[in-house]
């Protein structure tokens, strides 16, 4: 009898350690990721950082590059919000971010006074503020960047009540006058989770900074030779400066292209240009503090046209799927080869397009916007400059994840992907679980997805 009482003591506390175990897991769960929302915003104009990044115009970015619109981190900046050192990439889920120094992103011309904040948004979240800080005119542009660095009063505060914007959105702002280097930040602070958005924005004002303020003179007699369809070469007569030039600010327009590493290279070749296209190019020239000289004269050129090319690339290859889930799964393939070049690739749902790659060396792409428990086919096609299209690749099927929309219930053992819906609003497990008496939707963002 007593071995009997033994055996059921010991089976009883097994269970009670297990279950204490789940919920042990399930608590830590929760405290690491519930400051994790629905990442979707960013800046395309002026263009912000990671926004460069995606286009290819900054470079070694890391994954960011996929996923610009997914800087979210803890609203409430300056008192919460990102660590001092991790603001630009919103508490370092993409480090590369964070890096900084005076030359190690490419910056968009700004001028003070009144200028446009355009997000693009892929989920309009309600919304409590929009809110823009400044660099302060003498913070140091070779450390990492901190709320030291920054005027902590946002010079564009945006009350926006809760209310949901739309998919494309702006904020006109009066930009506070600088000259030099800076770095705005632009904050969206959503209004039913802990979290915002976050991006910087590299600007340049021109100007000086106070130490040395004198300018270098301009470059002079900017010339253009070996131009092609895609390129061309830029070649300048030297700037003289109080101390040294340090290197010259290569502008297409009013968008800053390239930073020569050094003041004595007087010759930039420039890549990347579309065929039978006309470009205007001048030149700045920058010294050790940051002082930049007047324009040099503008140069202008008209691109080549491309030859006649009738000859398609070849399929890309080994179409395959992963990361499957109820509304996203990413594509990768191997790439095609052409007699010219492959310039992007066209993917297919079915007949349908869905997007096309911005450049031939994107072997991968992220379909989003998907239906729950739904068979899909995608294809790929690779183009050229010509206009010449591969033919398909092979085939790749699918169904994502995800089950018919079932109100949200206690003791409910729930796999990622699964939909519930609970108060007239639909959720997405994000993180397998047991439900809990205590763990609804709304109460636990770590385990649910607001779709």
């Amino acid at each position: 009898m007593n071995l009997t009482y033994s055996r059921l003591s010991n089976q009883l506390c097994l269970r009670v350690l297990i279950t204490s175990g789940m919920l042990l897991v399930m608590m830590l769960a929760a405290l690491l990721f519930s400051s994790k929302a629905l990442a979707h915003g960013y800046i395309d104009s002026p263009s912000s950082r990671p926004d460069l990044c995606a286009d290819g115009t900054n470079k070694n970015c890391g994954a960011i590059i996929y996923e610009p619109q997914s800087l979210e981190a803890l609203k409430g900046f300056p008192a919460a919000g990102p660590a001092d050192g991790k603001i630009a990439s919103a508490s370092g889920a993409f480090p590369e971010l964070d890096q900084q120094s005076a030359t190690r992103w490419s910056k968009v011309a700004i001028t003070p006074g009144t200028t446009t904040f355009h997000w693009t948004i892929e989920a309009n979240h309600a919304t409590t503020s929009w809110k823009y800080y400044i660099t302060k005119q003498n913070w140091d542009p070779n450390a990492p960047l901190s709320r030291a660095s920054f005027d902590l009063t946002p010079f564009c505060n945006v009350d926006y009540k809760g209310k949901q914007p739309p998919h494309s959105y702006s904020d006109t702002c009066s930009v506070p006058s600088r000259t030099g280097y800076q770095v705005i930040l632009a904050v969206w602070e959503i209004y039913d989770t802990a979290n915002a958005f976050y991006n910087v924005i590299d600007v340049d004002f021109g100007g000086g900074t106070p130490g040395d303020t004198t300018a270098p003179t301009a470059p002079t007699n900017l010339t253009s030779s070996n131009v092609a369809a895609t390129s061309a070469t830029l070649t300048w007569g030297a700037a003289t400066d109080n101390v040294a030039v340090s290197g010259y600010k290569i502008y297409n327009g009013t968008n800053l292209v390239a930073t020569t590493a050094n003041g004595t290279t007087l010759t930039y070749n420039l890549t990347g240009l579309t065929a039978n296209t006309l470009y205007t190019y001048t030149l700045r020239a920058i010294d050790a503090a940051g002082n930049t000289s007047v324009a040099s004269n503008a140069v202008t050129f008209t691109t080549l046209s491309l030859p006649v090319d009738n000859t398609a690339p070849t399929a890309p290859t080994n179409l395959s799927s992963s990361n499957v889930a109820a509304t996203s799964a990413t594509l990768t393939w191997g790439a095609s080869m052409d007699n010219v070049g492959v310039t992007g690739y066209k993917i297919y749902n079915g007949s349908t397009l869905v997007a096309t790659t911005a450049n031939g060396t994107t072997l991968t792409y992220k379909v989003t916007g998907l239906t729950a428990n739904t068979l899909y086919t995608f294809t790929v096609r690779a183009i050229d400059a010509a206009g010449n299209v591969s033919a398909n690749s092979n085939a790749i099927s699918f169904t994502t994840t995800g089950s018919i929309v079932a109100p949200w219930a206690p003791n409910i053992a729930y796999t990622v992907g699964t939909l519930v819906s609970y108060n007239g609003q639909t959720y997405e497990v994000r993180q397998a679980h047991t439900s809990l008496v205590g763990w609804e939707p709304p109460n636990v963002p770590a385990l649910w997805l607001l779709k």
